[in-house]
C-alpha cells in the first residue's frame, strides 16, 4: 500500500491529526485542531490536510474517535457530533481505505509498541510482555479498552476489545464517597463514572466535597484544580479523583482478566503523575477482597508517550494491510 497514511486522535476538546510514512514509521507533522470548530470528521480532516498536510494526498487512513461507531455512524460524545458517518468522511476526503476507530481501541492497538520509556510504573513493576492487557483514562470523557492476545495455533497479534466502560456506575469505596454519588445522583438523576472521573468530573468532585462540607469553593476548572493542587479543596478532590480512579481501575482488571497489566492515559494523568503516585490509587486497586492477591500481581503503568493513540491508529493500519 502506498503512502503516507493518515491518522488521528480525535477527542471532545481536540482532534490531533499526524501523517504517517508505512509500517514501523512514527507520526509527523502532528496538529491539534479544536473539534468543535468543524462540523464533523471529515471537515476537521480536511483542514488539517489543507493547513499542515503539505499538499499530501493520503493514501489510507485511521481515525480513531471518543465515541462508539455503530452500523457506520460517528457519534462523538462529547462534542455534539450525534450524525456523522464513516461513508461521508470517507467520500469527502476521497481517501476509499478509510476506517474509523474508537480512541480508547487506538490506545489498546499502541500497548505492545510501547517501550520502557514510554512508560511510568504506578505502584509495581511495569507491565510484563503477555496476557490480556486494559487501558482506561479520564480525559473529556471516561474510556476503557482491552488488548488479548491470539491463542496459540489460531494466529499471532491482538484483538483490541472496544467498549463504553466509563459509563459504569461509581465505585464508591468509602462513606465520603457514598454521599457525593449521592449528591450525583439528586443532581443528575444518575451515578455515572465518568460524571465524576473526567476532566468535568474533576470539576464536579471538587464542587461536591465542598458542598459535603457547606463551604462554598470558587468555581474552577480542572486544569486549575491541577494547577492549584497545593489548595486544600484541590488537594482533597485530586485524592479523591485517584482513589475512585484505582477502584475503577482495579474493576475494570477483573472484568477483563488484565494480568498484563492495566495502562493509565487520559489528559488528566500525565499532568499529575506525583499526585498519582502518592495517593491511594494503588491501594484501592487491590483492595477487593477476596481477589486482593490476583490483584496485586496486575502491574498498572502511566503512558507518558505524548501521543499514544497516533501510534495505536499507525499499527491498526499496518496490520490491516499486511
Amino acid at each position: 500500500m502506498t503512502t503516507p497514511w493518515l491518522v488521528a486522535d480525535v477527542g471532545g476538546t481536540n482532534a490531533r491529526f499526524a501523517l504517517v510514512d508505512g509500517p514501523g514509521a512514527a507520526p509527523e507533522r502532528v496538529a491539534a485542531l479544536p473539534t468543535r470548530d468543524h462540523r464533523g470528521l471529515a471537515e476537521a480532516a480536511a483542514a488539517y490536510l489543507a493547513e499542515h498536510g503539505g499538499g499530501a494526498r493520503p493514501a489510507a487512513a485511521c481515525l480513531a474517535v471518543a465515541g462508539p461507531i455503530v452500523d457506520g455512524r460517528i457519534r462523538l460524545t462529547n462534542a455534539g457530533w450525534a450524525n456523522d458517518t464513516v461513508e461521508r468522511t470517507r467520500a469527502h476526503l476521497g481517501i476509499e481505505n478509510l476506517t474509523v476507530i474508537n480512541d480508547f481501541e487506538a490506545l489498546a492497538w499502541s500497548l505492545p509498541g510501547l517501550g520502557a520509556d514510554d512508560l511510568m510504573a504506578v505502584g509495581g513493576a511495569l507491565p510484563p510482555a503477555g496476557g490480556p492487557r486494559a487501558v482506561l483514562g479520564p480525559g473529556t470523557g471516561m474510556g476503557v479498552a482491552g488488548l488479548v492476545p491470539v491463542p496459540d495455533g489460531v494466529g499471532t497479534g491482538w484483538i483490541p476489545v472496544p467498549g463504553e466502560g466509563g459509563h459504569v456506575d461509581v465505585p464508591a469505596g468509602t462513606d465520603r464517597e457514598i454521599e457525593v454519588m449521592r449528591l450525583l445522583r439528586a443532581e443528575l438523576g444518575v451515578a455515572n463514572a465518568e460524571y465524576l472521573l473526567s476532566g468535568d468530573g474533576l470539576v464536579r468532585l471538587y464542587r461536591l466535597l465542598a458542598m459535603l462540607d457547606g463551604v462554598r469553593v470558587p468555581p474552577l476548572t480542572a486544569a486549575m484544580i491541577v494547577d492549584r493542587r497545593d489548595e486544600p479543596a484541590c488537594a482533597e478532590a485530586l485524592d479523591a479523583f485517584c482513589g475512585l480512579l484505582g477502584s475503577f481501575a482495579g474493576n475494570v482488571a477483573l472484568t477483563l482478566g488484565a494480568t498484563g497489566g492495566v495502562y493509565l492515559a487520559g489528559g488528566i494523568l500525565p499532568r499529575i503523575p506525583g499526585v498519582l503516585q502518592s495517593s491511594d490509587f494503588r491501594r484501592r486497586f487491590e483492595d477487593k477482597p477476596p481477589v486482593t492477591d490476583y490483584l496485586k500481581a496486575v502491574p498498572t503503568a502511566l503512558i507518558v508517550h505524548p501521543h499514544p493513540a497516533l501510534v495505536g491508529a499507525a499499527v491498526r493500519l499496518t496490520q490491516a494491510n499486511a
